[in-house]
Order: structure tokens, then sequence, then C-alpha cells
């Protein structure tokens, strides 16, 4: 355990480096932000009660997604873990007395947990000044909100894990990493809040891991969740990814050819 603490402290303290990327960053989640409250505004304008939540939980979401995006994104990778695959760099990790599952999943969480410590505080700080409807409230949920970001946070690493884990097996990773951009920010709600879609459609995305990840938390603390049984299933899914993900690994790693080894 040790080890992979060293490791994630190490990738954190490398990713706080990038400092004019954050700023870049913070700039378009401003951006973002206030273009999507302006516009959810201008909707709840015409007929507040044909939606399943009410403008300030719409609002308390967007702000959170977009100060907690580097946490609950699935398009955002990490890189060097594609390009150390690709370009027979993964020798030198295998050669480690560690599990390269966990030395991934370390270096994930630091690379996520990095960038979004440089981003987040901005946008929250500045939304829980805003007047209604268009600021941050606070929430009397936070010890729930901050489990299930937790949950969450470890849920989407699981998955990505998978993604990661599939390069040994593809030629290149642009055809699946394109797939997980388009379909996989939808499912989790990164682009309307989930209680906007039909329930048919709701009720199956909320079954999958990808309901289980930013959907919950950011309902969680704008009230539209409030049990506490939802962490349940995001438990069940997340040990679900880890153990499937570390078959995954296993089986490629008994496959695996170093080009020019």
């Amino acid at each position: 355990m040790k080890a992979y603490l060293s490791i994630f402290r190490v990738h954190f303290i490398s990713v706080l480096q990038y400092r004019s990327a954050a700023f870049a960053g913070i700039l378009t989640q401003f951006a973002w932000g206030f273009m999507l409250v302006l516009m959810f505004n201008a909707f709840y304008q015409s007929n507040p009660s044909a939606f399943p939540m009410g403008l300030s939980q719409v609002t308390d979401y967007i702000w959170l997604q977009q100060a907690f995006l580097n946490l609950f994104a699935v398009w955002i990778f990490d890189n060097s873990i594609f390009t150390s695959v690709t370009d027979g760099q993964i020798a030198y990790e295998l050669v480690r007395p560690l599990s390269l599952y966990k030395h991934w999943f370390a270096k994930t969480l630091a690379f996520r947990s990095a960038r979004t410590l440089l981003r987040c505080f901005p946008p929250l700080i500045v939304a829980l000044f805003l007047p209604e409807p268009y600021g941050l409230s606070i929430s009397q949920h936070l010890s729930l909100f901050l489990l299930t970001m937790l949950l969450s946070t470890c849920l989407v690493i699981a998955f990505l894990m998978l993604i990661y884990i599939s390069t040994f097996y593809l030629l290149s990773s642009t055809g699946i990493r394109t797939l997980v951009m388009t379909i996989g920010d939808f499912l989790t709600g990164g682009i309307i809040p989930l209680p906007f879609l039909p329930d048919s459609i709701q009720h199956v995305i909320e079954l999958t891991p990808f309901g289980l990840m930013q959907n919950v938390p950011l309902r969680v603390y704008s009230g539209d969740i409030t049990e506490w049984t939802i962490i349940f299933p995001q438990l069940f899914w997340l040990i679900t990814l880890i153990v499937f993900g570390q078959l995954f690994m296993k089986n490629a790693l008994t496959r695996v050819v170093i080009q020019g080894g």
C-alpha cells in the first residue's frame, strides 16, 4: 500500500505543475456553466412545473458539474497510459514488483484529483455569491454528497481501467475512446441531468454503472436524491468493475508481446 501511496503522491505533485492549462480550463468551465444556467433559466420561465427538477436544483447540478468535471467526466483520459502500451514503455512497468492494475488506478486517481484541485475552487466560490436562481446553494446533504462523490470517482476510474486495458488488444485506442466520449457523457448525465430523460430510458441507465457516476452525487447535493441506500448500488458496481478489471488485466498480460523484445 505504501508504494501505491507514493505513486499517487508523485503523480499528484507532477500534475499540479500545469497551472497555465488549469487557468484555461477554469475560463472554459465558467463560460460553459453560465451558458447552461442561462439556457435552463430561459426554459423554466415558460413553465417551471413541466420539469422534473427545480431550477435551483438544476443550477446546483450545473455548477458542481463544472467544478468537478475532472473527477466525473468519463472522456478525460490519462494519455500517458495509452502511450506506454502502444510504444512499448509498458515493459518498464511490468518488471516492477507492483500490481499494474493498482499502479494505473493510483496514477489515474492522482491525475484526476490534482486537476480537480487546480480548477474547482474558482467556479465554486463565484457560484456561491451569485444571486438566485443563478448561483450555487448550500446543501443540507453534504455528508452523503462527499461519500457518493468518492464512490463515483472510484467508479469512473474503475470503468476507465477497462478502457486502458483494452489497449492491449487493439492496434489503436482512438475508436473506443471516441465511443466513450460520445456515449459515456450522455449516459452519465454529462449533457443533461438524467431526470430530464423519459422514465423508461432513465430507469435503464440507472441500472448500469453510468447512472451511478456523476448523476448521483450531483443530484444528492441538490436534494433531488436524499436516500443513503443509493451508496449500495455504487458499491456493487465498484466492486464488480474492479474484480472484472483485474481479471481482464491478468488475461491481457498473459498475451502481451513487447515489440522488439
